[in-house]
């Protein structure tokens, strides 16, 4: 097999389609049917099935896609290594959504003037995908809700996010939880950090939390609040960048709920070239006291 047949693969695998994963590689669908199909006859056994419009891995293809992130891995290592250290060659950066639209923007325009020989990918998801993706090596490095706590990840943190619960304009005072039971709840899928949170708020005063309904937007949970459907949770920077903020009422929550920080994981050991350039750029520009060190043991 070759490397280049690998992050066809991989992208397939990730985006459960050849047409999007043709267009995340800048690729024509026909080509990556054709790589993929070689793939399967060079190693006898079927690396995918299709469900419902969907492709989805066999259970070989579970197994390949485990070692494709590790030999990928290995590979843009030799990489850096043989150049001096110097980065260059594939980064793929995992972001929560909020993060990827607030914080990122302006890293990434610095990381891509100062290095230009890496190809850095951003892959946006709710923070416990985004961890699954470290630890199965899918991802080299992510922006997600913290603090650190898993034995196998090294992080630094990035920003302190104020987190804030929406109603319509003329709701009154949220003063708990109980102020909004059986309200109907705007999140996304369970594995968001976001929403363990506010099932929290919920559980901490013994209220139970409304219907939660699954919404992959911020633009569309606050459509849906300014309508008087229900309540959401985001952060402040991120409501602040959304068009209609002034056509709901905030409420800032309690703590030890009032805040969340961002934290840029990745696996411990493997700490290379790309990831220690964006590293240093990150802590240039970082919001929280410069107190923080880089990894934690």
């Amino acid at each position: 097999m070759e490397f280049s047949q690998l992050r066809i693969f991989q992208a397939v695998a990730e985006e459960g389609s050849i047409t999007r994963a043709a267009e995340r590689l800048h690729r024509v669908p026909s080509n990556l049917s054709t790589r993929l199909k070689q793939m399967e006859e060079q190693l006898g056994v079927e690396l995918f099935v299709r469900e419902r419009q969907r492709l989805q891995l066999s259970p070989a293809g579970k197994v390949l896609l485990d070692y494709s992130a590790r030999l990928l891995a290995l590979h843009d290592e030799a990489h850096g290594a043989v150049q001096g250290g110097q980065p260059a060659g594939d980064f793929v950066l995992g972001s929560m959504y909020s993060t990827a639209a607030i914080h990122l923007p302006k890293l990434l325009a610095r990381y891509h003037k100062a290095y230009p020989m890496v190809n850095l990918q951003v892959q946006s998801a709710p923070s416990g995908e985004l961890l699954e993706g470290l630890i199965t090596g899918r991802l080299d490095a992510a922006l997600v809700d913290g603090p650190l706590t898993l034995a196998t990840l090294d992080g630094v943190p990035l920003c302190e996010e104020r987190l804030l619960l929406i109603c319509e304009a003329d709701h009154p005072p949220v003063r708990g939880p109980q102020d909004v039971a059986g309200r109907s709840v705007f999140t996304f899928r369970r594995s968001c950090s976001y929403r363990a949170r506010l099932e929290a708020w919920f559980s901490h005063d013994r209220v139970a939390m409304g219907r939660a309904i699954e919404i992959e937007s911020y633009q569309g949970m606050l459509a849906c609040v300014i309508a008087g459907s229900g309540v959401a949770l985001m952060s402040e920077s991120m409501l602040d960048s959304l068009p209609g903020k002034d056509s709901v009422s905030i409420h800032p929550l309690a703590e030890p709920f009032a805040s969340a920080t961002t934290w840029l994981m990745w696996r411990k050991g493997m700490l290379g070239a790309n990831l220690n350039a964006w590293i240093d750029l990150q802590q240039e520009g970082k919001v929280l006291p410069d107190t923080e060190t880089r990894a934690i043991a």
